[in-house]
């Protein structure tokens, strides 16, 4: 199941990204470091980066957490065969896919800034969507086994 393996690796990449921005939001870095007119810092410091009084990037945090455990998970023994943990990752991706463009959108509309490091979590909650989708649909293409 390499695709599981996939995930696990984007799941990590995530996992430092949104582990950089919530270091970031609260206060354990000076500076965020992002290329551009600064885009980052105004998103970041923005009320929209908090939700229900949590730091969106612990949103991130949480779910690639969940995503990485879930992915190693369903490298081990019987699971390995399962097709559950990869529906399981392809659903909760979806969703992160969906916050990720609604964080978007909040960020082209109300906020005029975009930050570097929100649209690398972006792409990559987008691509272990794809990696996950792209192995349900290979699987359902495949004869059930004896």
């Amino acid at each position: 199941m390499r695709h599981r393996m996939a995930v696990a690796l984007l799941a990590l990449v995530g996992l430092l990204v949104s582990t950089y921005l919530l270091l970031y939001k609260l206060g354990l870095l000076g500076q965020i470091i992002c290329v551009g007119s600064g885009g980052c810092e105004r998103v970041q410091l923005s009320p929209w980066s908090v939700l229900f009084g949590v730091p969106v990037a612990a949103y991130g945090v949480a779910g690639y957490l969940v995503l990485l455990a879930l992915a190693l998970s369903g490298l081990q023994g019987e699971r390995l065969a399962s097709p559950g943990p990869t529906r399981w990752l392809a659903g909760l991706s979806g969703l992160g896919v969906l916050f990720s463009a609604y964080l978007l959108v909040i960020e082209l509309t109300a906020i005029h800034a975009v930050c570097l490091w929100c649209s690398v979590s972006g792409v990559v909650i987008l691509a272990i969507f794809l990696v996950s989708a792209g192995a349900l649909a290979r699987a359902s293409r495949l004869p059930p086994a004896p």
